[in-house]
């Protein structure tokens, strides 16, 4: 269970309803100025590098509303990538249909036993936003809506989307139905990579033929940045939008997924909470797609793609021993790093975390991994990178012996065995010098006297 699941549904409602009157904190990274978007949450990202650019109360609980239609079309699209589906098979619709739907929610008048394809329904849930249409594609997939709700919730901790929690398959308000910003941009980002999803979402409109139980249906996308055919109005198309989805409740407020490409980037944009294109029949200018279409915007106008560490350049140098030919090796990244960063920021101001040892010992080989270096800037990391030797250096057998016997007569029992042994040497040639001297004196006061006769007479 994800961190607030245990909460009971009013007080969760609470926390998300006060949130919604709660001033936005926004974060971003150094750029031109940037006003907060009026909206409860909201973040941008690369979606090319899955890099943030701006966050604002992103990781705040908030109520999907029918961006939540991005997971069921994720997880049949990717039942259709695996062969466990075509979007051309015939489906006939179940007694199911409506569960879970309440007055209000947006449909497309599927009945009980209509037959319409797999694409028919994928582009009733994603470009007009039928709720029964996601009922209908759950039971497809996964035999039932409980056990698809179940793959939903598995998908999403796959994605590492850890604090959402879904309870069915459309985004109908349920007060244990809740996500993220961070999240919902985590979702976009995995299905905007499947081709069949990203065509749906970024069409304007789409025909659904006649079927058995309904005449042709003409369906028209609710996001105003790709058709302004809900709104009337061009003022809010965005030239560059490719997507993705729009979400309205009451308790939810107006929320929508955007993605844009432009001059071969592409951006993803969440806004949650926002305001309305038109309250009592006035156009609001800072509205959820006004402010969407801002945040996308600002990501293509104020970031660039730049390196912050280059593969060829030298980080630093290690003392190394035992080689004939050099002392030192100079170390240099395996590989080059690059983020996506403010136009003004130069990426020298990046704070360096050089890991190396203090020396080294010959052999090296060239490419060898020495150690490390760890960029950051203003407390956020991007990215950790080993550091290689550029140069082999050879070992000297000579130097290699010499530093061997130095080693082996650098050892505390050898110092302890030579001074035994030194004492042992001076004990012995004491003793020799003492009891020597003592054995010499002895044989010499023991020897016989000579007496010689001083008698000169004659003999006969």
């Amino acid at each position: 269970m994800k961190k607030y699941r245990s909460l009971p549904p009013f007080f969760l409602a609470l926390v998300l309803a006060l949130s919604l009157f709660t001033p936005a904190l926004a974060v971003s990274s150094p750029g031109e100025a940037f006003s907060p978007v009026n909206a409860a949450s909201a973040i941008l990202i690369d979606a090319d590098y899955d890099e943030v650019l701006y966050e604002q109360a992103a990781d705040e609980l908030r109520y999907p509303a029918s961006i939540t239609k991005v997971m069921t079309g994720l997880l049949t699209v990717e039942a259709v990538d695996r062969g466990e589906l075509s979007l051309d098979a015939q489906v006939t619709l179940g007694d199911t249909l409506y569960t879970g739907i309440g007055e209000g929610g947006s449909t497309q008048d599927l009945k009980p036993g209509e037959i319409l394809t797999v694409r028919d329904l994928l582009n009733c849930a994603l470009i007009p936003s039928a709720n029964e249409a996601c009922n209908a594609l759950a039971v497809v997939v996964a035999g039932s809506i409980p056990a698809f709700v179940d793959l939903m919730n598995q998908r999403a901790a796959e994605l590492g989307m850890d604090n959402t929690h879904f309870v069915n398959t459309h985004g109908y308000h349920d007060d244990s139905h809740y996500t993220t910003a961070r999240d919902i941009s985590r979702m976009c980002l995995e299905a905007m990579k499947h081709p069949d999803f990203r065509e749906i979402v970024s069409s304007v409109s789409y025909t659904v033929p006649a079927t058995n139980l309904h005449a042709q249906r003409e369906l028209h996308d609710t996001n105003a940045l790709v058709s302004n055919f809900r709104t009337g109005s061009t003022g809010l198309l965005y030239r560059y939008a490719i997507g993705i989805k729009t979400g309205s409740t009451p308790e939810a407020g107006y929320c929508l997924a955007s993605a844009a490409e432009k001059n071969g980037r592409t951006m993803i944009a969440v806004v949650l909470g926002g305001e309305n294109w038109r309250v009592k029949g006035v156009d609001v200018e800072n509205n959820y797609f006004t402010e969407s279409k801002r945040l996308l915007e600002y990501g293509f106008n104020s970031f660039s793609r730049k390196e912050v560490l280059s593969p060829i350049d030298p980080v630093g140098t290690i003392p190394v021993s035992l080689c004939a030919e050099q002392d030192y090796v100079t170390v240099q990244p395996a590989l080059g790093l690059e983020a996506t960063l403010p136009n003004d920021l130069d990426p020298a101001v990046f704070d360096r975390q050089v890991t190396l040892p203090e020396t080294l010992e010959a052999p090296i080989a060239k490419g060898q991994v020495l150690g490390s270096i760890a960029l950051s800037y203003e407390g956020k990391d991007y990215g950790t990178v080993d550091l290689v030797a550029t140069t082999a250096l050879e070992r000297s057998q000579f130097l290699y012996v010499l530093d061997q016997v130095q080693r082996f007569f650098g050892h505390l029992w050898v110092k302890i065995a030579l001074l035994a042994l030194v004492v042992l040497i001076l004990i012995l040639v004491v003793r020799h010098l003492v009891f020597g001297s003592s054995r010499r004196n002895r044989r010499g006061g023991s020897a016989p006297k000579v007496y010689r006769s001083s008698y000169r007479g004659k003999r006969r």
